[in-house]
C-alpha cells in the first residue's frame, strides 16, 4: 500500500478531531505529504472519522492525480495542494471546523496577538481569508493567498486551516488556536477589546518557542 505511514497517521489524527472539539460529523479534514516522493496521504470525503482505515485514506500526486485508494479525496483537496505547492517546507494540514475559531471566522475577524500562543503561527495574528464556496478553487486561492507565511488561516464562515512540519505539529497548532480564539471571544463577550501584546513581545514569544519542548534524540 502506497505511503502506508501517512496514511495511518492520517486516519488515526482524525479519529482525534472529535474527541478534541476541532470539529463534529464528517467536517474538517488533513493530510500528510512525504517530503521523499511528493505524494499527498488525505482523508476520504464524507466518511465518518472513525470509520476510517488506512487503506480509505487516498494517495494524490501533487496534482491531484490519485495514485492509490478506492476512495475520492475530500472536497478540498483543492486547497491541501495550494498550501503544499505555496509551502514546500510544511508537510502536514489540517482542516478543522472547531466553534470558537468558526465563530471568529463567522465575524470575518482576524485572530489578534491577544496571548503569546498565537505566536505559534509564526506570525503576530492569525488573518481571515474572504468567503468563497467550499471545495472551490477559489477558497483554495483565498486561503493560501491570506495566509501568506503565517501557519494557519482563518476561512470566512467555515473554519480553520493549520500547517506544520508534521501531522502532530498542525494538530497541535489548530489546539492551541482554538484555545486562543476561544479567550478571544469570551473577552469580547465581556464589552471589551484584549489588551494585545506588542511586535516586540511576540517577536520574543516565538524566539522562546524556538527552544520550546524537549531536545531530539530525548523524547
Amino acid at each position: 500500500m502506497l505511503l502506508q505511514t501517512e496514511r495511518l497517521l492520517v486516519a488515526q489524527y482524525g479519529r482525534k478531531l472529535i474527541p478534541a472539539g476541532l470539529t463534529a460529523g464528517t467536517g474538517g479534514n488533513l493530510s500528510v505529504r512525504d517530503s521523499r516522493t511528493g505524494y499527498i496521504a488525505v482523508s476520504p470525503s464524507g466518511m465518518e472519522y472513525d470509520a476510517i482505515s488506512p487503506a480509505d485514506v487516498t494517495v494524490v500526486s501533487p496534482d491531484g492525480t490519485v495514485a492509490d485508494g478506492a476512495r475520492r479525496p475530500t472536497s478540498e483537496l483543492a486547497m491541501h495542494l495550494g498550501f503544499y505547492a505555496a509551502r514546500p517546507n510544511r508537510h502536514a494540514v489540517v482542516h478543522t471546523h472547531s466553534p470558537a475559531a468558526t465563530a471568529l471566522a463567522c465575524l470575518r475577524r482576524s485572530l489578534p496577538p491577544m496571548s503569546y500562543l498565537v505566536a505559534l503561527s509564526g506570525r503576530d495574528e492569525v488573518p481571515c481569508a474572504p468567503y468563497r464556496d467550499f471545495g472551490s478553487p477559489a477558497l483554495a486561492q483565498a486561503a493560501v493567498e491570506t495566509a501568506g507565511g503565517c501557519d494557519a488561516v482563518l476561512l470566512a464562515n467555515h473554519g480553520l486551516v493549520c500547517l506544520g512540519k508534521d501531522l502532530d505539529a498542525a494538530f497541535q497548532l489548530a489546539e492551541e488556536l482554538e484555545f486562543c480564539a476561544g479567550v478571544y471571544l469570551r473577552c469580547l463577550a465581556a464589552g471589551a477589546e484584549p489588551v494585545l501584546l506588542t511586535k516586540e513581545e511576540m517577536a520574543r514569544a516565538r524566539e522562546r518557542f524556538g527552544a520550546y519542548g524537549q531536545p531530539k534524540g530525548d523524547e
